[in-house]
């Protein structure tokens, strides 16, 4: 057998290198996509698993939230059963979303949280009329004592955000998109929304509460610090290094933490304190609402991983 001369093996490699060029040329011209690095593909799973962790906490706060609320009120239409069902069933789907490192969206997973956000908007639509039924229709007294008009929000917000995680699985390209709109952009301004929108609730409630604590001013004013710097992200310009809106992020995630200590220290100031929890879960401050920030403020970071991945997101 002839060997071959260290020249002609260079000459090889050579050839054999131009040749794997030219075929990586050829299939980024067919398939523009394809030019995405490796690397881009795995940020935006990762982001898509941040996502629905955002959204099975949402899912959470709603189930114990609405299941206390709604037992104080007997449940005496039997569609209060509703958002029990919707959220427990979209946490269970975060969970398997949040194990799940595949690039593909998951049929089940993308019908339930399709469903949870209709399920949001249904029951917008029922504390709406529960309110305006009343005497004196829409009324700051009805606001505040008629069923809340915010706290449909939250389960809107889970399905929102757990449908959006499953386009951000399956994105593609270096550009992310989702519904046509870069996707790390169109989350921070969904984030931005959300954290307006509960901090409005919030607002409205410790308003009843007469702010008789001065740490019941800090769901309505780091929130909504949060929501517009999430608003700049979504509008400003592409590239800079957004340090302080990950941590008034990050705040704001310890802020619904630190909120359920506060509100279970109001329930222990209520007759009884937690010897008399039977009573005093229903007419405290409701101990599950405040991990909707933090839920919100997980999303908020998951698009700005998007965007440091993807500047064009």
């Amino acid at each position: 057998m002839t060997r071959l001369s260290f020249r002609d093996r260079h000459g090889l490699r050579a050839i054999a290198s131009d040749l794997a060029a030219l075929e990586r040329r050829l299939s980024v011209a067919i398939d523009p996509g394809a030019a995405a690095p490796r690397v881009g593909h795995a940020a935006a799973v990762r982001a898509a698993r941040r996502l629905n962790r955002a959204a099975g906490i949402l899912a959470t706060s709603v189930l114990l939230d609405s299941g206390i609320e709604h037992y104080r009120g007997s449940f005496h239409n039997r569609v209060m059963y509703t958002p029990l069902a919707v959220s427990a069933l979209a946490f269970g789907v975060s969970l398997h979303g949040t194990a799940d490192a595949r690039p593909f969206a998951h049929t089940f997973r993308d019908a339930v949280y399709a469903l949870t956000a209709a399920t949001g908007i249904a029951g917008t639509g029922f504390h709406a009329y529960n309110v305006v039924k009343r005497a004196g229709g829409f009324s700051w007294a009805n606001l505040f004592y008629g069923a809340p008009l915010g706290a449909p929000l939250a389960i809107l917000l889970s399905g929102l955000l757990g449908v959006y995680s499953e386009r951000v699985r399956q994105s593609r390209g270096r550009s992310r998109r989702v519904f046509g709109l870069p996707a790390g952009r169109a989350l921070a301004g969904l984030t931005s929304a959300g954290l307006l929108g509960t901090s409005g609730e919030a607002g409205l409630l410790h308003f009843r509460g007469a702010f008789h604590n001065p740490f019941m001013f800090a769901p309505v004013t780091v929130p909504p610090v949060a929501a517009l710097l999430m608003a700049e992200a979504a509008l400003g310009k592409p590239g800079r290094d957004r340090w302080l809106t990950r941590w008034w992020l990050r705040l704001t995630t310890l802020l619904g933490f630190a909120g359920v200590g506060f509100h279970a220290y109001g329930v222990s100031r209520n007759m009884g304190g937690w010897r008399n929890w039977r009573q005093n879960l229903l007419n405290g401050p409701p101990l599950p609402a405040p991990p909707s920030f933090t839920g919100l403020a997980l999303a908020g970071l998951a698009a700005m991983g998007l965007m440091d991945d993807h500047p064009d997101a």
